[in-house]
This record gives C-alpha cells, structure tokens and sequence, in this order.
C-alpha cells in the first residue's frame, strides 16, 4: 500500500478536495475476483487522511479509488490498521463502530444526501439522510442491490497487531441515489472510522471543520467528477 501523510486540518487553508471517477465499461458485471484486481491496477488511489480532530491522532493507512459505468459507482477501499474488529453482522447496523469504511453523497434532488457505510466484513448500512438523526434506511430490496466484496469472510473478527490489511469494494446503483444514467458530477466524501476500535479514529479525504468527530457535514463535501 502507498505511503500517505495524515493532513491535520487547520494547518493553512487546503486545496478543494477533487478526485476523477474513471469510466469503466459494464464493471458490475466483473466477477467478485476479478473487480478487485482491475479496480487496483487500473485505477490511482486516494488517501483519507485528513486528521480533523486532533484528540483522535491515530490514522491508519486508508485509500479509495473510484469509477464507474453507466449504471453504478464502484469503490475499493483499502486499509491497513492495528485492530481490525467487526461485530455487525446484519445490514444497517451499527458498522461505525467497526473497522469501517464510508461514502457520503448529496442527493441530486434535494438537500439531503446519502450515506453508504461497510464495515471490513461486508455488512452496510445505507440511507437517506437530512443530518445525522433524520434518515430513512433502505429496505431489504435496495439493500440487496448493493454489492459489497471483501478481502475478509463474513464473520466477526477482532484481530489486533502491525500492519493488518483488508480491502473492500462497493457497487452502487446510480438509481438508488436518484439517478437515471451516470451524472457528470457529485459531491461527496469518503471516511475511515471506527469507533470502539482499540484506537478510535475518523479520517476523511475532504476536510471538516467541525467541534468534534462529525461525518454528516454535506457542506464539507468534495467534488467527484465523472470522466
């Protein structure tokens, strides 16, 4: 995995956070191994390593890398950290609490915005959102269209240590977000959390200024552009 610098935030004014989602012909119908390698050797990655609050300075080693086809969003994450944990086994529930990885994006219709959360096992939780604590969850069909591979079985794990890796990819239909076709472009933000690790931690890729550890600020989100 790339060497990346954690960039605490409020040390000068970062640059606008802009990332470029790759056009990849029909990449749902990849198989679940040959996504991965595709997505890693055709794709750059990207670091969360925005620091936002100090009092958590742990940062593990965490990228992304993005593309898409004319249905859906794909994103691998890859991560390597100390404790690698996950007790969520059903969809939508508490993944943040694991090794998780996390993609925000606005809704193109409104002012609210989605959140698309995996912990290292594959368990996600999705919803539609306005803050924090007013959201609508998909129900079990919207879920099941959502693919999720993982380096990782699917069982609890609580593994601690140097250098422990896992990856994981997500497949987000653009209809689930309120897209017919690929947009041009979206704002958004990815993160690395986990907050009953051994280390808790919340990284980002686009900075946020916020009192303390809070992902659900649209108004922070970078731009993702669809090539």
């Amino acid at each position: 995995m790339e060497e990346f610098v954690t960039r605490p935030v409020g040390m000068g004014a970062p640059a606008p956070a802009i990332v470029e989602a790759r056009f990849m012909r029909n990449i749902e119908r990849l198989t679940d191994a040959e996504i991965m390698p595709v997505m890693r050797d055709w794709l750059d990655s990207c670091p969360m390593a925005c620091v936002n609050w100090p009092e958590y300075p742990y940062a593990p080693k965490a990228s992304f890398r993005v593309a898409h086809s004319d249905e859906v969003l794909a994103v691998m994450f890859e991560v390597e950290e100390r404790n690698v944990r996950a007790v969520t086994m059903d969809d939508n529930g508490p993944v943040w609490e694991d090794s998780c990885v996390e993609l925000f994006v606005a809704d193109p219709a409104d002012e609210g915005y989605f959140n698309f959360e995996m912990n290292c096992i594959g368990s996600v939780l999705a919803a539609h959102r306005y803050s924090r604590n007013s959201a609508r969850h998909f129900d079990g069909a919207c879920m099941h269209r959502i693919r999720r591979i993982t380096s990782l079985p699917h069982a609890t794990i609580d593994s601690r240590g140097d250098a422990l890796r896992w990856w994981g990819v997500e497949v987000i239909p653009f209809e689930l977000m309120g897209w017919i076709s690929a947009p041009r472009r979206l704002r958004a933000n990815f993160y690395k959390c986990g907050d009953k690790c051994e280390q808790p931690h919340f990284l980002s890729w686009a900075p946020i200024t916020a009192p303390q550890p809070d992902f659900h600020r649209p108004e922070f989100f970078g731009e993702v552009v669809l090539l």
